[in-house]
């Protein structure tokens, strides 16, 4: 039964999607807490895309500290997945601190923004430029390797902020 679980998942993630962005009873709670409901199962049920965006919702658009951290930890585990925005997110995250759950750490800061940047994470390639040039996160100021990555983000698409 697990195994259809987790087939199903990303299809219900999809259904969930669609539901939270119909234009059809925008601003309904009952629509969003369906969505948001929708979300939850694909996200326990193993859809790395649901439990980056519901983990998204949650620690971003939540309410209260608690949904905040719930939110942080379906990030980390789609993180941990290999999804990129996950990754990005999880280095802001553990660069600042929230709350005692995410303390500040910025050697797993930098180790997720290099692995969002790895995969060519826009916001992500421009933070290791910035680390490398100020010296930032407990690294030493390295023109060398900002320059590394000022080349990938030299062949990211041309809509993406230029440092």
């Amino acid at each position: 039964m697990s195994w259809l679980m987790r087939q199903t998942a990303p299809l219900i993630n999809g259904l969930a999607g669609q539901l939270f962005h119909l234009p059809f009873l925008r601003g309904s709670r009952r629509r969003h807490r369906m969505a948001m409901r929708l979300y939850r199962w694909a996200a326990e049920h193993g859809s790395r895309s649901a439990l980056s965006t519901y983990g998204h919702l949650l620690h971003f658009r939540g309410e209260g500290v608690a949904s905040r951290i719930q939110g942080g930890i379906y990030l980390e585990r789609a993180a941990d997945l290999g999804d990129a925005k996950a990754q990005y997110q999880m280095g802001r995250i553990y660069e600042q601190g929230f709350e005692h759950y995410f303390r500040s750490d910025p050697v797993k800061a930098l180790a997720f923004y290099r692995l969002a940047g790895e995969q060519s994470h826009p916001l992500a390639v421009k933070r290791m430029i910035a680390v490398y040039d100020e010296g930032a996160l407990g690294t030493a100021i390295d023109p060398a390797r900002a320059e590394c990555w000022r080349k990938r983000q030299a062949v990211l698409p041309g809509d993406v902020v230029r440092t």
